[in-house]
């Protein structure tokens, strides 16, 4: 019994040794500079602030987004537009599209549209260098 207890701390410490050791590894690898970081930051909240309201980076008033990013209403836009014409099915786990036309949002309780828009989000990701929202690959089953 007393070599187990002696094994146990010492286990311990080499596997946290270990853990550290790989991640200070990985970290310096490849890993961009401190400076780069700290330039990076610095450049970002000269342009942006903090909402609290809705939680969320927000441009700065009198600054213009660099080029090639979409506002943010339009990102916004393209997410309902696919919303409108699709239908999360829970029973196949896909989006189907809607065959009877486009569907008003405005009619749907704010529950319903918050379902759907967190599915949305779940499935789709937005492609900046596209500037499109593409579908996520599905994920892999054991």
């Amino acid at each position: 019994m007393k070599s187990a207890i002696k094994t146990i701390p010492l286990a311990t410490a080499m596997t946290a040794a270990l853990m550290f050791g790989v991640a200070a590894h990985a970290q310096t690898a490849a890993s961009p500079a401190r400076a780069e970081v700290k330039m990076d930051t610095a450049d970002f909240l000269k342009t942006h602030r903090w909402d609290d309201n809705m939680s969320v980076w927000v441009l700065k008033s009198g600054v213009e987004a660099p080029a090639g990013v979409k506002p943010r209403a339009e990102v916004k836009a393209e997410r309902d537009a696919f919303m409108r014409t699709h239908k999360w099915q829970n029973d196949s786990s896909t989006w189907v599209p809607i065959k009877t036309g486009p569907r008003d949002l405005g009619t749907m309780t704010r529950a319903q549209l918050a379902a759907e828009t967190k599915q949305f989000l779940a499935t789709h990701t937005f492609d900046e260098e596209k500037g499109v929202y593409v579908e996520k690959a599905p994920r892999k089953t054991k």
